[in-house]
């Protein structure tokens, strides 16, 4: 058996089981379901800079979606603080990096 100790998509177990494996499982408390989203967002994010692919910036999303459906957020919502901060504060796409700031 091998031990894979992480959150998985909900159709996972399935797949596995269509494969003629067998697969262990539990359904998470909703303090360890947030603490494992966490270390999923980390995961993805780190398999995204490995492979600069479309489908992981998906499932980056995906992750964070399920993060703000868990903190009792919506989409929308959280769209609407995206474009106050980018009314505010401008987004990233002038790409400007900031070097220093002097203190005169």
């Amino acid at each position: 058996m091998i031990p894979y100790k992480k959150l998985v998509r909900g159709n996972i177990p399935n797949t596995i089981l269509a494969s003629g494996r067998t697969a262990s499982t539990r359904i998470l408390g909703n303090e360890e379901y947030f603490q494992e989203l966490i270390k999923k967002l980390y995961e993805e994010i780190s398999e995204y800079q490995e492979s600069l692919s479309v489908e992981e910036i998906a499932d980056i999303l995906e992750v964070l979606y399920a993060i703000i459906q868990h903190q009792g957020f919506t989409k929308d919502y959280v769209e609407e603080i995206r474009m106050k901060k980018r009314k505010l504060k401008g987004g990233f796409d002038a790409q400007i990096y900031l070097e220093s700031v002097s203190e005169d």
